[in-house]
């Protein structure tokens, strides 16, 4: 499964909060709080059930169940605060956050905390794709100070678009490719240097010119679905000719 279609995936698996007996105001809250999850409200009457009772579920699978009215916390009387703390049995099952409409300098932002993880692991594998060779640029300089960090090996993916003057960084592996879906996504991904808790990943499609559309995660099994495909994927030949996930850069 490539790039797009891991996106793709990640999207058709939305889960569903259904909110049985809501107060008024309680799903509106609910969604304003999930905007950023990719995670749909619904309602629901039921005679014989409580009021503000919510059930997570996938498709026909139940997740979680939380009673809304044990945790809500009113502000002004009326609207809902919902934290982490009273909704974490609801946000533990909610491995992937799905965004849209994301401009440049937020996916800057955004990567910074995968990056900042990889820098404080110092172990284990970075990968990043930032669409093309003059796009990276300007994190070049970045990337090769966290490739010298212990002994975090740095994957940098790139098309050769913009790369006339471009100086690539000494350390970091660079894999060079003309496929669409590495000129399209941007991506950042951690494997967490053996620590499954560690494991983080960015993942999204420039849909529109300075627009991109896609996830992140702290799921270890999609980091790793990311990982693994771009280690086959892209992988850089020996002198014989074989594959190999972590030889010379192709620069």
């Amino acid at each position: 499964m490539g790039l797009f279609e891991i996106i793709a995936a990640v999207d058709d698996a939305e889960k569903t909060l259904t909110v049985f007996n809501p107060e008024a105001g309680v799903p509106t809250a609910l969604r304003e709080h999930f905007a950023d999850r990719n995670l749909s409200i619904e309602e629901a009457e039921s005679a014989a059930g409580p009021r503000n009772y919510a059930v997570l579920s996938s498709g026909e699978e139940f997740l979680a169940a939380i009673d809304v009215s044990d945790v809500l916390a009113p502000t002004n009387g009326v609207a809902p605060d919902f934290t982490r703390e009273t909704y974490e049995v609801v946000l533990d099952e909610l491995d992937e956050t799905m965004f849209t409409s994301y401009d440049t300098q937020r996916m800057v932002a955004a990567s910074k905390e995968i990056e900042d993880r990889a820098w404080r692991g110092a172990a284990g594998e970075l990968h990043a794709g930032f669409q093309t060779c003059g796009r990276f640029a300007s994190q070049a300089d970045v990337y090769d100070h966290i490739a010298d960090r212990g002994s975090l090996e740095v994957h940098v993916y790139a098309h050769p678009e913009g790369g006339e003057a471009f100086d690539p960084p000494a350390a970091p592996t660079l894999h060079l490719s003309t496929e669409t879906e590495i000129h399209d996504t941007w991506f950042v991904a951690y494997d967490g240097g053996g620590v499954d808790a560690a494991k983080c990943a960015l993942l999204a499609e420039e849909r529109l010119p300075g627009s991109f559309y896609g996830f992140w995660t702290y799921d270890a099994e999609t980091v790793g679905e990311i990982i693994d495909y771009l280690r086959t994927a892209y992988a850089l030949p020996e002198a014989d000719g074989t594959a190999t996930d972590g030889g010379a850069d192709e620069r």
